[in-house]
């Protein structure tokens, strides 16, 4: 749909109530309603939201964004909220180490932007797992709640995903630029996710048993400076 001049993605399920989300961390906006919900009043309601939905687009669009990256001295690199600057050097093995406020990257000479960001891409997977591996059994334990597997993946409009039924989760490789404290909020919601699908009462009264400080933290994690989009 496209209402007001806001696209909306609609999904129907089956549901009593109809949930509004603008999405990190682009604000994708989503409806998801009842099966028997008409798709003019699903316009209605949200045409009487399109204030603060426009409101909540224009506070992701006012978020810090990195420009495209080229993989070259002198960029920006973020790992776990700490800024680093790039700085290339050239052997016949490609590394990346971090040094005081720098981030050295080792590449062949002849390699492009495209082999770089790949490369710079699995560093970060293998950052981001390690940290997953450590983190994901202890809130395990503290919820008694257990993913079945989990895979990283590199998401524009999520932090992390889950599929009740398989009870599998998949977390952004972003999460390795961010706080470790935003990496266990991700972990935290989506192992919820498998108790409550829906982000309603009882799913806001988990993540307050749970982490009370949650509120805060997403609000820090939608915050900081994100990937460049096209």
């Amino acid at each position: 749909m496209n209402i007001s001049g806001i696209p909306v993605e609609v999904c129907k399920k089956n549901i009593k109530n109809m949930h509004l989300y603008v999405k990190p961390p682009n604000g994708r906006v989503m409806v998801s309603a009842p099966l028997s919900m008409s798709d003019e009043t699903i316009e209605r309601f949200v045409r009487t939201k399109a204030s603060w939905i426009k409101q909540q687009v224009r506070k992701f669009g006012d978020q810090l964004r990195q420009s495209e990256r080229e993989h070259v001295s002198g960029e920006t690199l973020y790992v776990w909220g700490r800024q680093y600057y790039l700085q290339i050097e050239y052997g016949n093995k490609n590394s990346l180490v971090l040094v005081g406020d720098k981030a050295i990257l080792t590449v062949r000479r002849e390699s492009g932007t495209k082999q770089r960001e790949n490369f710079v891409r699995e560093w970060y997977r293998d950052l981001l797992k390690t940290e997953i591996e450590r983190l994901l059994p202890k809130w395990e334990k503290i919820t008694g709640l257990k993913a079945t597997s989990w895979q990283t993946k590199y998401m524009v409009t999520r932090w992390g995903t889950c599929n009740q039924k398989t009870g599998k989760i998949w977390l952004n490789l972003q999460l390795a630029k961010k706080t470790f404290e935003c990496l266990e909020y991700v972990l935290l919601h989506e192992l919820v996710h498998l108790a409550e699908k829906h982000h309603n009462e009882r799913f806001v009264l988990l993540m307050d048993r749970y982490m009370p400080i949650w509120r805060e933290i997403r609000t820090s994690l939608n915050g900081q400076t994100l990937d460049y989009l096209e």
